[in-house]
């Protein structure tokens, strides 16, 4: 009898899976996947959404990418400088944000709720000044909306270039209206509901962008995440080169990313999409597949659009 694939890859994805639970360990989020039965949560098992947010390449990569991004908004940034410990605690932010995501897709609707009313809070005790003397808040809506979109574009684009799932017609414009209730749950305005609308968003904002050297700081905070590597003979950056071989056109040139890091980039890309269905045997037990077995469905309704 032929081994399956499964089998042929057991070796390498129990390597993946040891990587991904010590970077980020499960059960310590409080937050209960299991109840009650039959509660579909924001987005429910046929959404766009729940396939997207399964994929952990993608997440993860896409996330790093918002990051990036993010570091261009003065405003945005003055929060995360005056109110975070990113210096030394960069992981923890990651780790923060992805039990945010996870909980308001594939938790009940009164977890999500929770969550999202908790971030609401802290968000209203986040306020300062921007060295430049304005004022900002991190619950102003046109803030939530930025850190929304970036985040949003960062895991559809990670999903496309590194998923074993082709993006079928129309679900990239399915997810942008699907992600937008949580956006505009935490009080978001103007939220994008397509790809063209995102597009015609960052065109918008572009001119409030800055890469200054608060930007540079963050970014090279960001260069020197020592996460684990994921398996034998890749190298600590693949994610982040993943991530950034994700960031729009106009991006690149923004962040100052020249020839050298571009082609670090791709490589990663390359490397990343070659071992991204890994991730999806080493993963097959996470909270996606807890949620699936809550409305009683089958969790391989995720490798498949309904």
């Amino acid at each position: 009898m032929k081994p399956t694939l499964r089998a042929l890859a057991a070796p390498a994805s129990a390597q993946i899976r040891r990587w991904v639970l010590s970077a980020f360990p499960r059960g310590h989020s409080g937050i209960d996947y299991d109840r009650p039965a039959g509660d579909p949560g924001l987005f429910g098992p046929d959404s766009v959404t729940w396939r997207i947010h399964a994929d952990f390449p993608g997440m993860l990569s896409g996330g790093l990418c918002a990051l990036m991004l993010q570091t261009l908004h003065p405003l945005a940034l003055a929060g995360v400088w005056d109110h975070s410990n990113f210096r030394a605690d960069l992981v923890g932010r990651l780790r923060r944000t992805t039990n945010f995501v996870a909980g308001t897709t594939y938790a009940s609707r009164a977890e999500a709720e929770k969550l999202i009313a908790r971030v609401a809070a802290i968000h209203a005790q986040v306020r300062g000044a921007a060295p430049d003397g304005r004022p900002y808040r991190a619950d102003d809506p046109r803030l939530l909306t930025w850190v929304h979109v970036t985040e949003s574009y960062g895991f559809l684009e990670g999903f496309r270039r590194y998923a074993p799932l082709p993006l079928p017609a129309g679900a990239a414009d399915a997810y942008y209206a699907e992600v937008r209730r949580v956006a505009e749950a935490l009080g978001a305005r103007e939220v994008p509901a397509s790809e063209a609308e995102v597009r015609d968003y960052f065109a918008q904002v572009r001119g409030e962008l800055r890469y200054d050297r608060r930007s540079r700081e963050v970014l090279d905070v960001l260069a020197r995440i020592r996460l684990p590597v994921p398996a034998a003979g890749l190298s600590r950056d693949l994610f982040l080169g993943a991530g950034a071989a994700l960031l729009p056109d106009w991006a690149g040139p923004l962040l100052r990313r020249g020839p050298g890091r571009r082609l670090q980039a791709a490589v990663a890309a390359r490397t990343l999409r070659a071992i991204a269905p890994l991730f999806r045997i080493a993963l097959d037990d996470g909270v996606a597949p807890r949620a699936c077995r809550r409305v009683a469905r089958d969790p391989s309704l995720l490798e498949r659009w309904p």
